[in-house]
């Protein structure tokens, strides 16, 4: 199995994340309501396994739980895909959400780089600050050195916006991370990294 267990503990927030690449049960818990329905539907429809606790300041506001919970998810990933070899490295994914449309492209390449467009009518969803979204996919594909392209080419509610670019992402990402049998890396240099 693919796993990965990663903690981090600043003055700001305090995350622990065990993630399966393979499956396994989802449990989320972050004190933002919005960001933990976001992250099981990523875990979900990315087919992975993910407990992941999340106590942060979000007195101040959400931003580090969320950034930082990218940087350890991030991690997680990194290090449960181990050599990356036998995998699919690539994926890419619409996702459709009522009005609204998301595409996301994976390369699990080892050099980390993220392009990001969304607008979001509503700045705000519940507790969780849409423009967050593009935070945490940066932290995410800068710790699992994974490029993430991303776009939202339309939608008139924030809420589905977003919630099509969280499922859109964690699709690209199950085709990326697929074992495909062949044992060695997709990569004309013989290695990926």
């Amino acid at each position: 199995m693919r796993t990965a267990i990663k903690t981090r503990k600043t003055k700001e927030t305090d995350i622990t994340a065990e993630l399966c690449l393979d499956g396994g049960e989802v449990d989320i818990e972050t004190g933002i309501g919005f960001f933990d329905h976001m992250l099981t539907a990523f875990a979900v429809h990315g087919g992975f396994g993910l407990k992941l606790r999340a106590e942060g300041d979000t007195y101040v506001d959400c931003h580090h739980t969320i950034e930082d919970t990218g940087i350890v998810l991030g991690k997680a990933f990194y290090e449960a895909l181990g050599d990356k070899s036998g995998i699919e490295r690539y994926g890419s994914f619409y996702i459709p959400m009522d009005e609204a449309l998301a595409f996301a492209s994976a390369d699990v390449s080892g050099r980390p780089f993220l392009v990001f467009s969304a607008d979001y009518p509503q700045a705000v969803i519940g507790e969780y600050d849409a423009c967050m979204t593009e935070e945490f996919f940066r932290a995410f594909a800068f710790n699992s050195g994974i490029t993430l392209h991303i776009k939202s080419e339309y939608g008139a509610n924030s809420h589905h916006i977003v919630e099509a670019i969280f499922k859109a992402a964690a699709h690209a990402l199950r085709c990326a991370v697929r074992e495909n049998g062949q044992g060695k890396a997709l990569s004309t240099k013989g290695s990926i990294d």
